[in-house]
Order: C-alpha cells, then structure tokens, then sequence
C-alpha cells in the first residue's frame, strides 16, 4: 500500500491511497476460509462449504470491506502520527460505485483534506493588554438597588409613559421584513430616543433608528435574533407602542432587606449597602475577569496570523451537519473559525509549555461548577458530603463528553494564566457605563 500527500492550497490538499491484490486477498482469502467453516448453507453440513461457494456468493462483499479497513487503517495513522496540523475530517472524492470490485486488481483512493500552516504564537512582554476593574461607586450601588426596588415592587399599566417604563409594542420595517413584538426599557434608550418615548399613549408610533436608539445594540438584535452583519443592514423602524409597564418602587426598609437576603440577615440601611455592594464588586470583578480572558484571545488569535483551509471545513461541515445549510455556514462560520484558531493555539502552547491538566483539576472543576449551579437555591453549603458523588456521575455524563467538556475548561485556563503571565498587562480602573461601552 501507498499514500501519498499532495498539497494543491496554501492550506488544502489531497490524501492519495493505493491498494493493489497483494495487499489485500490474503484478508479476503482468511475471511473466506472462517466463512465455509462456520456458514450455514441448505445441502452443505456446517464447517464442510466449500471455499469456492463463499467465494461465489460473498467475494465481493469481502474484498470490499478488506479494503475499506486497510484504507481506514491506513489513513487514520497517517492523520496521527505526521506532522502536519490536519482540519476537520477527509472528505472521500470517489464513490465506491465507481470501483469494479470483481475484477479490478488495484484500486486508488483520493481524500480532499485541510490543514493549518506553522504559525507562531508570540505570548511575550511585547503584547500590551489593558487589564480594567469597574469602580463600585455611589452611582453603582443606587442602580442595584433601584434594579431591586423594581423586582421586588409593583407593576402598574399608566396610560402616559415616563422615563423608566418598559414599553411594550410592534416594531415593523418598511420592507415587512421585522414585524414582531419587542420591549423597551427606556433607561436604555439614548438620549434622543428616550425624548421620543417619554410621554406617549398606547397607538403611538415612533421612528427608531436600530443602531442610535440603545445605549447597547444587544438590547434590539437580540430580540430581533439578528447577527451583526444583518442587523447592519437595518434602516430605520417604526415602534408602535401597545402597553406601559410602570414599576412602582419597593420602600428601602426591612422587608426589602429580607426578601434580598434572607430574614434578619440585614438589619438596617447601610449594611445593606455594604451588603450590595460586596456582591456587585464580587460579580464585576468576575466579568472583567472574563473581559479579560476574552481580550487575551483575540490578542492572540489575531497576532498569530493564523491561515485556515476555510473552503474545505465549510464543505465538510455542510457535509457532515444535516442541519446546517450553505446560508446558515456563511453566517456561522466566522465564529467557528475563531473558535478553531483559539484551539490551535491552546494546543500548540500546551505542547510547547508542557502545560498538564491531572485527573484531580477536572475533579475540582466539576465540584466547583456544581456548587454555583446550586448556590443560588441557597443549597450550595448544604451539598459537601454529596459533592463527590455529584461530580463523578456528572463526568461519567454523556459517554465521557462532559468530561472531555471540563478538562477543555480547566486547560484553557490554564494555558490562559500561563499567557497573562508572560504578556505586558496594564491595570485601569474606569466607570461601569465606561465597562460597558467596550
């Protein structure tokens, strides 16, 4: 047998196999002799067959499943153990009823395959990267707690919007092509659009620019399940409004504090706002964390310069996916692109850094993501003596794919604290309307 690699791209090529009689009969000749000795075959005792009847009633089914182990075999180890960075999974360039298996004496087989040229990874003290903390401020904690003072008030229906209603309504483009039912929070509006919002009645239509109007454009294309490109597109849209939802502001006294925190867990006014404030610096200190790691990606995603075989892995993904269209490729793609590139270079720094994750770090990582997923039931303490047993049947979940899940987790932090180690990082302490606009 033979294999032969020709590289037609930059980053694609194809996986060439030839298979001649000698390499695979004798497969076929064994499997024949095990068939006339276990067949049963009307007018032959068992194990008395002749050979020349299996040959004639199984040859070629034989032979074809010889040869498709022997190429299997043959590409699976040559996919392994080279050096090259194979992507995706090869895609078969023939049919095999094309083959005349009866009487064809050699056969070759050809696979479209992607790979990924060397790149480098440049993780050193050149790579600046600001690193931000959000000040906890007076303006902050009123926020939270007003946020909390709504959840846990009254909801009123006033005829006449004011500027922190949620809006109900239709928001429709001249094309027909958005008609749905949104909400607005006008404390998200700009300033422009809450001019607009404020003091209308239900049947009122306002024109609203998609990409003006918010604060953050998340809090319309989200709703409008668009993605960026076609929420680009967007030209301006008509709101009519339907119905106002007016919170009515829980008083700040004891039964906010209980209902907040727990009975008598706080007892007056500014232990309450220590209270708050400890969790909201606990929570934005654990997104800017993840701002953070998320800003390290991309750094090093995009500074790698890193080519992939992008028209052969849509292919094989169209390929391989029944739910995945050529449209709906286009529109993903991008996001399964960074998603590899970001595991090429995880991969090639663990090996590099000889970065290790034990069995005891998946362990930890499962205990430790059982335990926020049950903190807020308020069970999260109460759980210790059961935590062990929690984890191990969680990793042994889903044929070993939870596992797999974690230990990706644990090694991509790893092999992110490893980077920030090693990268120039500037600390800078800005607002929360700042944090957002990032």
């Amino acid at each position: 047998m033979d294999i032969i690699f020709d590289k037609t791209e930059k980053t694609q090529g194809v996986i060439k196999i030839s298979v001649n009689k000698v390499d695979f009969q004798p497969g076929v000749d064994q499997k024949i002799k095990e068939y006339s000795k276990t067949a049963n075959i009307k007018g032959f005792r068992q194990g008395k067959v002749p050979t020349g009847m299996i040959k004639k009633m199984y040859g070629n089914a034989l032979i074809v499943d010889e040869i498709n182990k022997l190429v299997s075999e043959k590409l699976n180890s040559y996919l392994r153990e080279g050096d090259t960075q194979f992507l995706g999974e090869p895609l078969p360039v023939q049919q095999n009823e094309e083959f005349d298996w009866e009487n064809q004496e050699s056969f070759e087989f050809e696979y479209e395959i992607g790979f990924a040229e060397q790149f480098e990874v440049k993780a050193d003290k050149k790579v600046k990267l600001d690193k931000y903390f959000i000040n906890v401020d007076d303006n902050v904690i009123d926020e939270t707690i007003e946020n909390l003072q709504r959840q846990f008030g009254e909801i009123e229906n006033p005829e006449v919007s004011s500027d922190k209603d949620t809006l109900y309504g239709q928001i429709k483009s001249k094309d027909g092509e958005i008609d749905q039912e949104i909400s607005i929070d006008i404390r998200d509006t700009e300033k422009n659009t809450l001019k607009k919002l404020v003091g209308i009645k239900n049947g009122s239509e306002v024109e609203i620019d998609p990409k003006k109007s918010f604060k953050h454009e998340n809090a319309l294309k989200n709703q409008l399940k668009l993605n960026d490109e076609e929420f680009k597109k967007l030209k301006k849209l008509t709101f009519t409004l339907k119905a106002i939802n007016h919170h009515k502001l829980a008083p700040v006294n004891q039964e906010l504090f209980d209902k907040t925190f727990g009975k008598d867990t706080i007892k007056n006014e500014e232990g309450f706002r220590d209270r708050v404030k400890e969790i909201v610096s606990q929570n934005y200190t654990a997104e800017s964390d993840k701002f953070f790691d998320h800003q390290v990606r991309e750094k090093l995603t995009e500074s790698s310069k890193i080519n992939l075989p992008d028209e052969f892995l849509k292919k094989w993904l169209i390929r391989t996916n029944d739910n995945i269209t050529p449209e709906l490729m286009e529109l993903e793609y991008e996001s399964y692109a960074k998603e590899l590139k970001w595991s090429l270079i995880r991969n090639q720094l663990v090996k590099k850094q000889d970065i290790k994750v034990e069995h005891e770090d998946v362990t930890n990582e499962a205990k430790e993501l059982i335990k926020n997923q049950f903190a807020g039931s308020g069970m999260g303490n109460q759980m210790d003596d059961q935590l062990d047993s929690f984890a191990e049947n969680y990793l042994q979940g889903e044929n070993g794919e939870n596992y797999m899940k974690v230990f990706n987790q644990v090694q991509s932090h790893k092999v992110l604290e490893h980077i920030k180690s090693e990268v120039t990082v500037k600390e800078k302490t800005i607002s929360l309307d700042e944090f957002r606009k990032l």
